[in-house]
């Protein structure tokens, strides 16, 4: 009952109130203020750092009440491990498929053809830093990693998968100890109420942390600066377009919902995304509203956090693609064998360095360490660009969560689909922030 009257409130608000309004304002008077005013637009980087900080400060705890309270609350706990063995079998075959997609786009479109790079010529010291840290993300390190010195330390490191494993683990238990449990199962409902409270309010600085990040963003790096790669830049975002409208698009058909209205449903995080470039600066948001659709607070729990390291569809549609832009900037040839060894190489770098600041740049350098055909120097060429690149894989894989959560809670019966068609069509506004706060 609370939802629906929330929702009359909102839609009856004017226009200019409405926080994809103020974020989509926000980011063109960021754009205005970088091509004009560069120096006072760089000045501006504090607000969107600030902003994303924010929202990193209660990530974690956001994840742990709900997985906690939502594992706790269930009945069948082999619905657990069928929620996560689900989640993980789609996320890899989408994932896998980005892959092939951008290498098939790398080799249709050739973006980087006619370059004539000499790789010498280049600063191979830029990237030897993002080369250190590929190297020390190894498989086995990787897995290790998921489990945290102490769970103390999860929480300061802000580890999205270390947080999951510990809330999985509370929660079995607390369902284990049922009735014994239920003091603190209420106590953990409290603080999850007042956490998502907390994000309604700092949602309010979305606009103010989009302007920052926007302005910083064009202010520092210029448009003009894009022009000699810009047909990597259109073929990258071309590609994640199509992945998006077709890919997704006909695995929400099949699933039985429409992409279209989904993404008018999560506009405020695509834009929060677009002018962040971080997908984590709108997860706790993209979690609250996938709850409102009906998906259980369990499965949104499980499978979107989880989706954030394994179900990385736009870093993996831009590690294949870069990797070839690379190729052929520098006239280096790489044989069909040799793309095919790119490829299953990409399959578990494109994992291997989630959770490091420029994952999708570090699993590029990794996989070109592992394949040496082509040169790692190469990558400074995309070094000074990779912001505009890292925006839409951001946005890719915020958005291949939100769906792969919804197909899987559909597989799950949680959701019917002409329900959830229903719910998609209807929604305007979404059902919390700013109108919640206090209601």
């Amino acid at each position: 009952m609370r939802t629906e009257i929330t929702r009359t409130v909102v839609e009856r608000k004017p226009f200019y109130r409405s926080l994809w309004v103020q974020v989509t304002v926000a980011i063109f008077l960021g754009v205005a203020l970088g091509r004009f005013a560069p120096h006072t637009a760089i000045a501006m980087k504090p607000l969107g750092d600030a902003f994303i900080k924010l929202i990193s400060m209660v990530i974690t705890v956001v994840i742990f009440c709900t997985v906690v309270t939502g594992i706790a609350g269930m009945q069948d706990m082999k619905k657990v491990g069928r929620v996560g063995g689900k989640a993980l079998i789609y996320f890899e075959i989408v994932s896998t498929l980005a892959l092939l997609i951008g290498l098939a786009a790398g080799n249709l479109i050739q973006p980087g053809r006619g370059l004539n790079v000499n790789p010498a010529t280049l600063d191979a010291k830029a990237v030897a830093e993002y080369a250190g840290s590929a190297k020390a993300q190894s498989t086995v390190q990787f897995l290790l990693h998921i489990i945290p010195t102490t769970m103390v330390d999860a929480f300061a490191r802000g580890d999205i998968l270390q947080v999951v494993f510990i809330s999985v683990l509370l929660g079995i238990a607390l369902a284990m100890m049922r009735s014994r449990a239920e003091p603190l199962i209420r106590l953990l409902d409290a603080l999850t109420g007042a956490i998502f409270t907390v994000v309604n309010i700092v949602m309010y600085s979305a606009p103010i942390g989009a302007f920052g990040a926007m302005a910083f963003t064009v202010g520092r790096y210029g448009i003009t600066s894009l022009g000699p790669l810009l047909k990597l830049i259109v073929t990258f975002y071309g590609t994640c377009t199509f992945f998006v409208v077709i890919v997704l698009g006909a695995v929400a058909w099949f699933a039985g919902f429409n992409i279209l209205r989904f993404l008018r449903y999560i506009k405020e995080e695509i834009l929060i995304v677009v002018a962040t470039s971080s997908s984590e600066a709108a997860l706790p948001t993209l979690m609250e509203k996938l709850e409102l659709l009906g998906c259980s607070k369990a499965l949104v729990g499980l499978v979107v956090p989880t989706g954030y390291t394994f179900n990385t569809d736009g870093s993996s549609l831009y590690i294949t693609l870069a990797a070839l832009f690379v190729a052929q900037a520098t006239n280096t040839h790489v044989t069909l064998t040799q793309q095919l060894t790119l490829f299953a190489v990409a399959v578990l770098t494109s994992k291997g360095a989630s959770g490091v600041q420029g994952a999708g740049f570090i699993a590029l350098v990794g996989t070109l360490i592992v394949v040496p055909t082509i040169p790692v120097a190469g990558m400074a060429l995309i070094l000074g660009i990779d912001r505009f690149l890292s925006t839409f894989r951001a946005l890719v894989n915020m958005i291949g969560n939100g769906v792969g959560t919804i197909v899987v809670a559909l597989w799950e019966h949680e959701l019917e689909g002409t329900v959830l068609t229903k719910a998609l069509a209807a929604s305007g506004e979404p059902a919390y922030y700013p109108a919640d706060i206090g209601g």
